[in-house]
């Protein structure tokens, strides 16, 4: 991911102006380690951290129409460039950058040209001819991207908080979907698919239509000049990935350029359960797999990095950013440069361990839309800003227009968590992929148990991160904690460590206010706490806490009756389609 930054009619053209935006821009460095640009027009400065996926050569930025009239700095890959190209006959590209279609569909269009962008995008855009700009985030905020407004009329772009909070009067989360036109002042939602506004949908449930749309998804994103691979946590999402990417793999671009063969990654504690586990997915798909251990306190010593790369407090954010923030710098020092992962899938067909208790279809459909709106400000941000820390650049397929489009359309009835019948959290997932001609992966993986990357890593771990802080934060300094931070006042000890630790970096109320609160179990929005009482009183983000439903769940006297391997042998009964295996 790039590093943007852009200052708008900040009244000031001066060199002390130019010197103070290069030193902002700076602070964005990690993200594109590869080139840095500043162009400036009159009181208007674009700056660009550079980080080279596509067209290393000739791509730098900021990019142009053919007279430089329309200046545009992105951080995104517009994955069909190639297709938008074929609309522009009548334009001459400066570059073979996939973002270099950006100022020319300007031209053309006008400001409705957003919605045909396919892809992860943040951009400002410069129209030198009236000195008016536009600036856009991509559908579901897959890049980050912050507004704020100083005390001179000046408009304040950013990738990440830092690029702006000590020169801004407010500032706040770009809202994803959305743009903001100079001309009007205000922000506009470009992105209006038919899930947003939560109706209940009633297509049928089609396993192969679900497989062709994944693996679209994942197929458009091997795009890429540079060397890439896969995290793979062993867990469902990030097994499908890894095994479509490797199916596919042997016929595009990138493997003539790089070869076929496919490099995994995972990070855990020694003997964790995604390290198991993803061992065993790598040797069936035959990647060349990277295995990075770290510690406790490995973790524990990087907690002040993370917390200032990731710009939050939320505490199920944190603790899972911290394996992904060690990860991703072992992955760059290997001159990988891009990553393709599994977030988005478990808010899409509801797979986190709380969803076994929605009380009907309903109910569980508006979880699904309420988690998607949400993932800018949890997964999204950890994948984005943890890989950005080094220079990675992490690609989400499960969040293709799309495919959320088809996945979403499905009615909820399909995705219900049923367990007299055998179908655990995202079936219809695990469904549309059981190939018993070509299979993608094994049976007892295809149905393993969700597991949050935060667990999957090692369970010490969220252990060792409380006992850390019960060391730092004394039960005084709790009794106080509604004084000392009224907003989102932390009601645990591991969430006023982390607190601490923000506030030093980003002191600021609008900084705090860039982050979400509420209670919370097993990732729930708080609204989904009210579907079970006994839950009001075990609030914590970790799967373990969804009682009665995870396998190591917190305080479970029994077993669960329901094991893998039951799933495994009640998978005829699970199956409302017929069963024949789906072909591609």
């Amino acid at each position: 991911m790039c590093g943007i930054l852009a200052v708008l009619g900040c009244s000031d053209d001066s060199q002390a102006k130019r010197v103070r935006v290069l030193e902002l821009s700076r602070r964005l460095k990690h993200r594109g380690p590869d080139w840095s640009g500043l162009y400036q027009h009159g009181d208007c400065y674009l700056a660009h951290q550079r980080l080279a996926i596509v067209d290393p050569a000739s791509g730098d930025q900021p990019l142009f129409n053919e007279d430089k009239s329309v200046v545009v700095t992105v951080n995104g890959e517009i994955y069909n460039h190639e297709e938008l190209r074929k609309k522009l006959v009548n334009h001459k590209f400066r570059t073979g950058s996939d973002c270099d279609v950006i100022a020319h569909l300007y031209e053309e269009y006008g400001e409705d040209f957003v919605d045909m962008l396919d892809g992860i995008f943040s951009f400002v855009l410069l129209d030198t001819r009236d000195n008016s700009y536009i600036v856009a985030r991509d559908a579901i905020g897959v890049t980050s991207l912050y507004i704020g407004w100083g005390l001179d009329g000046s408009v304040w772009i950013s990738s990440e908080m830092k690029g702006l909070n000590d020169d801004c009067e407010h500032f706040e989360c770009f809202p994803p979907g959305h743009l903001y036109s100079s001309k009007t002042g205000v922000f506009r939602r470009w992105y209006n698919p038919p899930w947003f506004s939560e109706a209940i949908p009633s297509v049928p449930y089609d396993p192969l239509v679900l497989r062709r749309a994944f693996e679209n998804a994942v197929i458009k994103r091997l795009m890429t000049d540079v060397p890439f691979g896969v995290l793979l946590s062993g867990g469902l999402d990030s097994s499908l990935v890894a095994s479509i990417t490797a199916r596919y793999l042997a016929g595009t671009k990138t493997a003539k350029h790089w070869g076929s063969q496919l490099h995994s990654f995972c990070v855990g504690l020694e003997n964790s359960p995604d390290l198991q586990a993803a061992r065993e997915v790598a040797e069936y798909l035959g990647t060349v797999h990277h295995e990075f251990h770290f510690t406790v306190q490995d973790g524990i010593d990087a907690i002040e990095d993370v917390i200032y790369h990731i710009e939050t407090y939320d505490v199920t954010t944190i603790r899972a950013s911290t394996p992904m923030f060690l990860m991703s710098r072992k992955i760059k020092s290997l001159g990988v440069k891009m990553v393709i992962s599994g977030e988005g899938s478990d808010e899409i067909f509801g797979g986190y361990l709380y969803f076994h208790k929605a009380p009907n279809k309903d109910e569980f459909h508006h979880e699904t839309c309420r988690k998607i709106k949400a993932l800018h400000q949890y997964d999204c941000l950890r994948a984005n800003k943890a890989t950005s820390a080094w220079g990675l650049e992490a690609r989400v397929p499960f969040l293709d227009k799309q495919f959320i489009n088809v996945a979403m359309s499905i009615d909820p009835e399909s995705k219900m968590i049923k367990k007299d019948e055998g179908r655990i959290e995202k079936w219809i997932l695990r469904r549309a992929f059981d190939d018993e001609e070509h299979p993608y992966l094994p049976k007892h993986i295809l149905y393993r148990q969700k597991e949050q990357f935060s667990d999957g890593v090692g369970y010490s771990w969220i252990d060792g991160l409380k006992a850390h802080a019960d060391q730092h934060v004394t039960n005084k300094m709790m009794r106080n904690a509604s004084n000392i931070f009224p907003h989102n006042t932390p009601t645990t000890k591991e969430a006023y460590y982390y607190r601490m630790i923000f506030e030093r970096f980003f002191p600021q109320n609008s900084a705090r206010l860039t982050v979400p609160g509420g209670a919370t179990v097993a990732c729930s929005t708080a609204k989904a706490v009210e579907w079970d009482s006994a839950w009001k009183n075990n609030l914590d983000p970790s799967g373990r806490a969804a009682l009665g439903v995870h396998l190591s769940a917190y305080n479970a006297e029994t077993p669960l009756s329901n094991m893998p391997s039951k799933v495994i042998d009640n998978i005829p009964r699970m199956i409302e389609v017929p069963r024949v295996a789906i072909q591609s």
